[in-house]
């Protein structure tokens, strides 16, 4: 825990630097758009993160991945080319592979539903990210248990604009982009930004003699308009595109950077999406939403299974002439998704006084998944169908009872349909209702403190495992519910040059969800024999655990040349009457399981921190950086495996001129060994005859770069 220690005495003397001098620069007020109700960020009953344009520009931020270590217990695991599974609080899926799978962290990009696909999730032109944490059963539903992330671009300027950025970096990196913007008559304006990445990726190849095998090339776009189409309408068209053409070599036997397969894979996705959104003002206080959205994507999704290449074991152990045969195997996986979304929200908004206020809504989407898998082993290409419909009803109302004491209370009831089939004769179609919902009690004191006491609901919905080597009992597991309780403190002090906001949370989850694995040796076709061996996900339903925490986020405008920030995080999980037969100590032979309880979740580290600085030099220079740090954290209820603990060190130096930009910076400085993704119940080298060893996937070393912005 040395590193919360630091992280306090860092904050101190901080601010003790900073309070004499006087500034008078107040910090800007920020509003949360993803409420169903909008609000400033420091008068809202939820743990909420704002980040916005300054602080994505000061990371050299270019994808959600890059962001999410600045909000308190927010976490990410890659196992692909990048971090697009989010866990909030400990909660959150790792992996998708064959089995489908229920997203805990839902994801909107102005109104598009891109859950499930974040890979698209590109900083292009972003005017904020907002990460609301804990269950959002009535602004969203099924797919936000454990949070949501609201993703919002800038929209149309009111003055004719045009801005290029451009960057170069350590490992090949380029980006270029630009965005147009103005005025298309007197009543519509346009946007349209398109941006493009690329770089070499951090691994090296010594099979294929190549460096870019992990390679990231990506291409992104978004045209806005918005149009005054009467004094009671306006429209918001968007069009969204993605071409990501990501290479995935990320595992090597011998746990470093070099990799030594003779079949890469790929992390590919081509997405095409479309929203539009109505705002018809029924009267002075009543507003009718609709948002109407749609994204198709195609995604491929490969890997070489077994890491490696036929002469691995030439002049080694395994050599196939000290045996007479070659024993070692060679496999390659993939997975190819066709991902079709479409969502429709109406929604009545009514400020009847200005002691109440409600909304009511009434949601529907439709989500298809068609799936083509080819495996070496398997004995004929598998492919699968998946229909989801949610329907839902939802409101919140907002009552001021007196001049100090609000309450806002929502409910959500939502019935959840699903068509499941493949080519093997599985067949489901199960249904089911499901509600969640939130009461909110809100003090504001005559200082202008903020308090909140919060009780929410939020759920998952329950589904079933495809293997028939699964039990008939276990092949269904159930709806997880949480019930989430919190209370917090905001503020605005010193003229609002500083913003303070602390949340203390529990949550009691029941029935969770948890990822499992059936081991087959590839050899013998049995369960649990030995290595190498392939395997087949299941979900099953753990008894019951809990989750709870400390969430504080800081902002201080020092001076009028020095900003201050600082983020922390610490979380405490852990199982209930969880028995595991997919973990390295159960003893699968003799029917033992693994009892996980008292044992912490995965992805849930113990404590996260940031250290933030904005300092003007002079006129025209500035000087910005971050020290962040992570707790180390177990990767699966499968088996014992954890990351390490970090701190990183990152820097940007920049010249600011009238109409253009150009910065030198560095990411984990101190090149930093972070690992995103691991593994430790298998063997895959057969050098060592397939013993049982961990693996991990790490994040990108340190990077060194220059970029330039300019705007005409």
């Amino acid at each position: 825990m040395n590193s919360i220690y630091s992280f306090c005495f860092v904050l101190i003397a901080a601010s003790a630097v900073s309070l004499p001098t006087c500034a008078k620069t107040p910090l800007t007020e920020i509003v949360v758009t993803a409420e169903l109700l909008e609000s400033s960020a420091l008068e809202l009953p939820n743990s909420v993160s704002v980040i916005d344009a300054g602080e994505i520009e000061q990371r050299s931020a270019r994808h959600l991945e890059d962001l999410l270590n600045l909000a308190p217990n927010v976490n990410f695991s890659s196992g692909a080319s990048r971090g697009r599974f989010i866990q909030i609080r400990g909660i959150g899926e790792r992996s998708e592979f064959q089995e489908p799978i229920i997203n805990s962290v839902g994801l909107l990009v102005d109104g598009i539903d891109l859950t499930g696909v974040a890979t698209a999730a590109s900083t292009l032109d972003v005017q904020q990210v907002e990460i609301l944490r804990g269950p959002q059963g009535t602004l969203y539903g099924a797919n936000a248990l454990a949070g949501l992330i609201n993703v919002v671009s800038n929209k149309p300027s009111a003055e004719p604009l045009v801005k290029l950025n451009t960057a170069i970096e350590d490992f090949g990196g380029f980006e270029l982009g630009g965005v147009v913007s103005g005025p298309l008559s007197d009543t519509t304006g346009y946007r349209l930004a398109v941006k493009h990445y690329e770089s070499d990726g951090f691994t090296e190849n010594i099979f294929l003699n190549r460096d870019d095998t992990n390679s990231i090339d990506e291409t992104t776009a978004r045209l806005r308009i918005s149009s005054e189409i009467s004094d009671s309408l306006s429209a918001d068209f968007t069009l969204f595109g993605a071409h990501i053409d990501n290479g995935y070599d990320a595992f090597s036997l011998d746990n470093t950077r070099q990799t030594y397969s003779d079949r890469p894979g790929v992390d590919q996705q081509e997405t095409l999406a479309a929203a539009v959104a109505l705002n018809y003002q029924i009267s002075d206080s009543l507003l009718l939403n609709a948002n109407l959205s749609r994204a198709d994507s195609e995604l491929n999704y490969s890997f070489d299974e077994d890491w490696s290449h036929l002469g691995i074991c030439e002049n080694t152990v395994c050599d196939s002439d000290l045996f007479g045969f070659d024993w070692f195997y060679s496999s390659f996986d993939n997975y190819q998704r066709n991902n079709d979304n479409t969502s429709l929200d109406l929604r009545l908004q009514n400020e009847v006084s200005e002691s109440l206020a409600w909304a009511a809504g009434v949601y529907f989407r439709d989500q298809n998944i068609d799936l083509a898998r080819q495996y070496t082993f398997a004995d004929s290409d598998f492919a699968s169908q998946l229909e989801t419909t949610n329907a839902a009803v939802y409101g919140q109302v907002d009552v001021q009872l007196n001049d100090r004491w609000s309450v806002s209370t929502g409910l959500r009831l939502e019935q959840r349909d699903l068509k499941y089939a493949d080519n093997s004769g599985a067949n489901a179609d199960p249904d089911e209702s499901l509600w969640g919902g939130r009461f909110a009690l809100q003090y504001r004191a005559e200082s202008g403190a903020f308090y909140y006491g919060l009780v929410s609901r939020g759920y998952k919905a329950g589904g079933f495992n495809l293997d028939e080597s699964i039990s008939a009992a276990e092949r269904e597991f159930d709806t997880e519910t949480m019930l989430n309780y919190e209370l917090g403190a905001k503020q605005s002090l010193l003229d609002d040059r500083l913003q303070l906001q602390v949340a203390l949370f529990f949550q009691d989850r029941d029935d969770i969800q948890s990822k499992q694995s059936i081991v087959r040796s590839i050899a013998t076709g049995e369960i649990g024999g030995q290595c190498p061996c392939s395997f087949t996900d299941f979900t099953d339903n753990a008894t019951s655990g809990s989750n709870r925490g400390l969430e504080v986020e800081l902002e201080f405008q020092a001076t009028d040349r020095l900003n201050l920030t600082a983020v922390l995080g610490l979380l405490d999980t852990e199982f209930d009457e969880f028995l595991s037969f997919d973990h390295v100590n159960a003893d699968r032979d003799n029917g033992v399981p693994f009892d996980l309880q008292g044992r912490e979740q995965a992805h849930a580290p113990g404590y996260q921190w940031v250290l933030g600085a904005a300092w003007q030099l002079a006129p025209r220079w500035l000087l910005s950086g971050s020290i962040e740090a992570k707790d180390d954290f177990f990767f699966s209820e499968r088996h014992e495996e954890r990351s390490d603990a970090y701190e990183l060190l990152n820097l940007e130096v920049s010249y600011l001129a009238e109409n253009w930009r150009v910065s030198v910076y560095g990411k984990n400085l101190t090149d930093e060994l972070v690992k995103t993704r691991g593994f430790g119940s298998f063997g895959n080298d057969p050098r060592k005859f397939y013993e049982t060893e961990p693996y991990n996937q790490f994040a990108a070393p340190r990077v060194v770069g220059v970029k330039g912005e300019f705007e005409f």
